[in-house]
């Protein structure tokens, strides 16, 4: 599902989102702007787990698990 919205936005950036979908390099200015968008949110998460690391640390249950693999068992190319 979705909702449209109107959305004021500056000349430059309607003309970049109009030539990006002239020249083929998204089908819609829905599709770059929610592309856009979406990529944003990926990026506050990825902040959001950033500090969380570096609050808590990167240990964890698995680190002993991955220190045997590396030394027991052979990588074959």
């Amino acid at each position: 599902m979705s909702t449209q919205i109107a959305v004021r936005l500056p000349e430059a950036v309607v003309e970049f989102l109009d030539q990006q979908v002239a020249d083929g390099r998204a089908p819609s200015r829905a599709a770059l702007v929610t592309s856009a968008l979406e990529r944003e949110m990926r990026r506050i998460l990825a902040e959001h787990d950033v500090d969380i690391l570096t609050r808590s640390g990167t240990s964890d249950d698995l680190d002993a698990l991955v220190d045997w693999t590396v030394t027991h068992v052979a990588i074959e190319d």
